[in-house]
Order: C-alpha cells, then sequence, then structure tokens
C-alpha cells in the first residue's frame, strides 16, 4: 500500500517505522514547508493523518477532494465532525477516526463503561479523571479523555457533564484534570474517591508504538471501503 502522512512528527515517524516493517511505502510527508506538494497526494493509495486540532478538518478535505480513504488520528477537531460526516457520507468517501488507536486503551474504554455502571450505584464514591501527556499536545482535554468522560456519563446516572482544570464543580460535574509534563506518551486514570478509600484504573503508554501499530492497522482496513469507520469496527474483525 502507498501512504501519503499528513504531519511527519513524532507520531508521524513512529507510524513510518511501523508502515516500512509491513511492507508498505510511503510516497508523501506532508508539513507545512512542502504543501506546495500537496497535489502529490494523489500518488497515495490513502492518507494517514497526525497534525493539529486546527488543520485536521482541512486535511481531511483535502484527501476527500483527492478521493484517498484518510485515517486521522489528530483529535480536538470534532466541532466539525457533522460537517465533515455530511461531506463523507454524500460524496461516498472513506474516512476512520479514533481519539486513540492504541488496543490497550480501547480495551480500557470498556473497562471505564463497566465500572461506571458498578459505581452508579455508590454515590458516596465521586468520580475524577486525570490525564496527562507531552508539552506539544495542543489540545486539553485530550480526545482519549473525552472518550473516557463520555463513556463514563453514559453509564453513571450522577453526572451529566464534564468540565476541565476547574477549580469548583457541581456534584453533577465530572472533573477532568489535564497535566502536560516533557516525554509523556499518555496517561489516562479513573478515579473513584470516598472518605474512606479510592478505587483507581489507569492505562499507561509506554511508547508512541502502540499508536503507531493501530494507525498502520486501521489503514490496512479501509482500503476499499466507502463510509465512516472506528476503531469498533478494527477491533470486531480482528477479535
Amino acid at each position: 500500500m502507498k501512504i501519503a502522512l499528513i504531519g511527519y512528527g513524532t507520531m508521524g515517524k513512529a507510524i513510518e517505522e511501523i508502515a516500512l516493517q509491513r511492507g508498505h511505502e510511503i510516497v508523501l510527508k506532508l508539513t507545512e514547508e512542502n504543501l506546495h506538494q500537496k497535489e502529490l497526494i494523489t500518488n497515495a493509495d490513502l492518507a494517514i493523518e497526525f497534525t493539529t486540532p486546527e488543520s485536521a478538518a482541512a486535511n481531511i478535505k483535502l484527501c476527500f477532494d483527492a478521493n484517498i480513504p484518510v485515517v486521522v488520528g489528530s483529535t480536538g477537531w470534532y466541532h466539525h465532525f457533522e460537517e465533515i460526516k455530511l461531506h463523507c457520507e454524500t460524496q461516498n468517501k472513506a474516512l476512520f477516526y479514533a481519539t486513540n488507536f492504541s488496543l490497550g486503551v480501547n480495551i480500557f474504554f470498556e473497562l471505564n463503561k463497566t465500572l461506571a455502571s458498578m459505581m452508579s450505584k455508590h454515590p458516596e464514591y465521586k468520580a475524577s479523571i486525570t490525564e496527562i501527556h507531552h508539552t506539544k499536545k495542543k489540545d486539553a482535554p485530550s480526545g482519549t479523555a473525552i472518550t473516557l468522560a463520555e463513556g463514563l456519563l453514559a453509564e453513571h446516572a450522577g453526572y451529566r457533564s464534564f468540565e476541565t482544570n476547574s477549580p469548583e464543580h457541581s456534584a453533577q460535574i465530572l472533573p477532568i484534570t489535564a497535566i502536560r509534563e516533557a516525554d509523556v506518551p499518555g496517561t489516562h486514570s479513573i478515579l473513584y474517591t470516598s472518605t474512606v478509600d479510592q478505587i483507581t484504573i489507569t492505562h499507561e503508554a509506554f511508547s508512541r508504538k502502540g499508536f503507531a501499530l493501530g494507525a498502520v492497522l486501521a489503514a490496512e482496513f479501509l482500503i476499499g471501503k466507502k463510509g465512516i469507520f472506528t476503531m469498533k469496527h478494527l477491533l470486531n474483525q480482528t477479535i
């Protein structure tokens, strides 16, 4: 498969390494420095996009206009989702997006929902989320933290919304603490705290290789398909 990388930072380089190991070819590395070469994206079979929240939607449209399937790992662009969805569905394009491509994180998503359902029956435990990422990450909270919060809210009757880094919040607001530290690939924790103890579940990424492998697997999955896909579609095929 011929792959165009949109964004060639730390994640782009990790994806390149995994893609080459799996026998694929990188035909374009598109960055801010060579945007004048964006028309070369038509040489690819598929694009993998890891850039910024501000650039993601435009990059998706670039792929759609070139009739190139696109795997999107950028987060923080979801306020454009309905527009992108309409574009994808009406023009019969292909999009795979995820807040996190790690297999372990997606298992963690399901564990989070199961625990939230159990803890909904125990209001003496107050829930919270903490996420830690590298200082180059632009969006806060992370897309993964938002997915965790949405999963918790769907299963726990005690919470109706979430807030990030807010010093004060009502009892029905799920607090998220977003921390930025150097060289942290990603750590997410769900905490349930009472006056006598605390229950914590945590996913800690040791490197970006798990994210990169998931993105390449998503690319392999997307080839030949039309529509919008997520990690649930990929995991249902591989498990």
